[in-house]
Formats: C-alpha cells, structure tokens, sequence
C-alpha cells in the first residue's frame, strides 16, 4: 500500500512554481525527501497535510484525498515542523499529552502516552522542566515525541536535524531509524543534506524547482557499479598510465584510478604496478553510486539543455578534445 500519491500537483505563487505537476506513488518505508532549499520539500508536506491548499492537481495520503478528508486524515499523521513552534513555558509532559489529546486521546491515556514517547525521544528524565531551558537538540526531539504521541502511520518530518551540532545530528538520525524501523511507523524526511538520507533512509524522492528528478529504492541507487576505485598514496597518473600501457581501460583522478571491469577484477596487475612505481595502496574497492552524482548528472542535463540545437557545450568540447 502507498502512503501517499499525487497526481499533476501543482502550487504556484506569485512569480514562482513551489510545485510543478508532480506525479509520484511513495511506498511505506523511511522515505528520504531531498532537495536544495526552495526546491519544494515543505510545500509538499503541507499540502499533504492539508495545512496548504494546492493550486491544481490532486493528493491522497494513506487513502485519503487530502481535499475532501484533511480532518480524517490528520489522526493518523504525525508533523515536525522545521520552525520553532513549542510553548516554551510549558514542560515537555504538559505539551505533548496536550497534543495527545487533540489527536482524541483521553486524559490518563494521553499523560501515559506521553512518557512513553518522551522516554522514546531521550527526554524522560527531562519531561517535567520547562522547555524554555531545553537545548536545541532537547527541542527538536520534544517536537519528534508530539509527532509521535498518538501512534501515527506516518510522519512527516521537516528538517529534523536543523540547528544541531555533529553529535545531536547523529543522535537525532539514530532516534529517527530507530522510530521507523522499531516502531514500524512509516517517515517522510524532509533534508537537503545528501548524507542524512544515505544513513537512515530506504528510499529516496529528489525533487528540484518542483520537479521530480527521482523516485526509487535508495539501494538500487547505490548498488555498486563495474567500476573499481583504486586509492594510492600519491597523485595516480603513473599508476593509470601503466595500467593502460597494460590495456586496461581507466582514469586517473587525483591519488584515485577508476577502472572499467567489464570482467575479472585486474587485481594482481594493480599490486604488482603500485609495487614497482613505489606506491603505497590505500584502497581497492567496487564503486558505488552516490546521491552526490544524482545531483552531478542533473545539473549536467540541465546545462545541456540549455545550449542551442546545433552548438557544443563548453563540457562536450573540453571532452572531445
């Protein structure tokens, strides 16, 4: 079953397309939703929410048309806002059994829901302090635990690891698997940082200016290619020269030689060859995609797109020669 779909979605405001025409059918899992900032990633939840209405197009979410039935839906889905939205004179237990029973939770049931998610979260110790002398890591996981208080099937998470340091980006990506692979609750995760969403993610949505770029398994993307990437400890070119000499089809790139294996790895030539020119060997390894060529072959496209039938980019001439 999908957890949302959408079909010409569309949202224009002045002067500038949030959304154009998005077509996509996303399957349950934790769902990474990548883009530049400004490309779309929170006008979309939003509308998905019901909380912004679309121009054109349509959306449901779980089953439900977000048009005609925002108010259903709403108690079976979780939101962490990427702006500061906690009523910092209140503490973490009083706020999230609050929402709790706005999602329809009686009293008790809520206050008992409401440890339950704030020990999930890392806050138990600290559910009675006010949240006004939370750090900014405590307060994004006090928004996490009243996404999470009235057991959703999905949540949808905005930037959960915005304002954090190295350390709490790390402890909030851990907490986030943890909810979506323990709980089984399925995540939208909003970022424009690429190695958020290779560490947590299953699967992956790019959009850009509005636009799906890609849709898919997040391991399929980065299955390893038949390419072999051999790392020295020094500048590669006599190592990719000799190992052409030897009719090898590779590249060198800085202290790196990208080798085409079409069959048996050459790995006995690569020793042998770094031995005798007196390197050291760092590295043999298949390559694997990255989001970061995604990105690369995109941005590529779109220059090409915009030369002029009949003319070279500067990129294709430099290659041809």
């Amino acid at each position: 079953m999908s957890i949302f779909q959408t079909h010409e979605l569309t949202k224009r405001y002045p002067g500038v397309d949030a959304l154009d025409h998005l077509n996509i059918e996303v399957e349950a899992g934790v769902v990474g939703l990548v883009g530049a900032n400004g490309a779309g990633k929170s006008t979309l939840i939003k509308i998905l929410l019901g909380l912004v209405p679309a121009t054109s197009g349509s959306a449901s979410v779980l089953g439900y048309d977000i048009a005609t039935r925002g108010t259903e839906l709403r108690q079976h889905v979780g939101y962490m806002p990427e702006h500061d939205c906690l009523p910092l004179d209140m503490n973490a237990t009083e706020f999230v059994s609050h929402m709790a029973q706005i999602s329809g939770l009686p009293r008790t049931a809520s206050r008992e829901r409401a440890a339950e998610t704030l020990r999930h979260a890392g806050l138990f110790e600290e559910r009675y302090r006010a949240m006004a002398g939370y750090s900014t890591g405590m307060r994004q996981r006090a928004k996490l635990a009243q996404a999470l208080v009235h057991d959703p099937e999905i949540v949808f998470l905005d930037e959960p690891t915005n304002g954090l340091d190295p350390a709490g980006r790390d402890e909030m990506l851990d907490l986030i698997a943890r909810t979506g692979r323990g709980l089984g609750i399925s995540i939208v995760m909003a970022t424009h940082l690429l190695g958020e969403i290779e560490r947590v993610c299953d699967q992956l949505i790019v959009i850009d200016a509005g636009r799906l770029m890609h849709y898919g398994s997040l391991s399929e993307f980065t299955a390893a290619t038949q390419t072999l990437e051999v790392e020295v400890t020094s500048e590669a070119d006599a190592l990719a020269l000799r190992l052409q000499q030897h009719g090898i089809p590779c590249a060198a790139d800085g202290r790196r030689v990208l080798i085409a294996t079409e069959g048996a790895p050459p790995f006995d030539l690569i020793r042998d060859s770094v031995v005798d020119l007196g390197m050291g060997l760092v590295r043999v390894q298949q390559r694997r995609h990255s989001l970061e060529d995604l990105f690369r072959a995109e941005s590529i496209a779109a220059s090409a797109a915009l030369v002029e039938p009949g003319e070279t980019s500067a990129r294709e001439a430099g290659m041809a020669r």
